[in-house]
């Protein structure tokens, strides 16, 4: 009989994700700054520029939209699907998501500090810069995406796994991490190796990250 793989003991994210239904499509939808807006849908709509800081969108469907430097501090996305999100500048931070799926997303450089997010699912696309210092993941799955820079400093991370990714630079100065898994994904450089405590990793992605051990602990290899 074939030997069996051990079992990881990694947690993965628990994910209950469920696409939004019964939805009204706005045509030529208007929002404001604090809104609480519930089950519409919103197709091919530009809010470039606009000052949307606060507002909640609830069980919302947003296919094809840009919100290229729209003010989005302190938003709350509950429930959501975002499909082709747009945004060269996405200004997005303390905000807060749940249970929410994001398809196919482009963002240039992506301000989400001290942001919360529980339960999310950010599947393909690509990113340039993504600034998550200080935010609090929970239970999120990024998969197959290519990502510039991925900065973590200070995060406090559980049951996250990235899948399938390609990350230039890693930055983990001062996170706390526990059951992140990084299997499968690729990383040019990695920074604050100390803040790798309590994620998995691979025997490959071990080998390449022993020249960084390596220089962390002051060691000199020679052959």
């Amino acid at each position: 009989m074939p030997a069996r793989s051990p079992r990881s003991s990694t947690i993965g994210p628990r994910l209950s994700l469920q696409a939004p239904r019964g939805l009204e499509r706005r045509a030529e939808p208007q929002l404001l700054d604090g809104e609480h807006r519930e089950a519409e849908h919103y197709e091919r709509t530009v809010f470039d520029g606009a000052e949307l800081g606060g507002i909640t969108l609830q069980e919302c469907l947003l296919e094809g939209v840009s919100l290229n430097d729209t003010e989005l501090r302190g938003a709350r996305f509950i429930e959501c699907s975002f499909e082709d999100l747009f945004a060269p500048v996405f200004r997005a931070s303390r905000s807060s998501w749940r249970e929410t799926a994001l398809h196919s997303t482009r963002w240039g450089s992506a301000e989400l500090y001290d942001s919360r997010l529980d339960g999310v699912h950010l599947d393909g696309g690509k990113l340039d810069y993504v600034n998550l210092r200080g935010a609090r993941l929970t239970d999120v799955l990024v998969s197959g995406c290519i990502i510039g820079e991925l900065d973590l400093s200070g995060v406090t991370a559980t049951r996250v796994a990235l899948r399938d990714c390609t990350v230039g630079t890693l930055t983990l100065d001062g996170a706390r991490l526990k059951d992140v898994d990084l299997r499968s994904s690729s990383f040019r450089g990695i920074h604050g190796l100390d803040g790798l405590r309590g994620a998995t990793i691979d025997d490959q992605q071990l080998q390449l990250l022993a020249p960084f051990l390596a220089e962390s602990m002051g060691l000199r290899v020679e052959g």
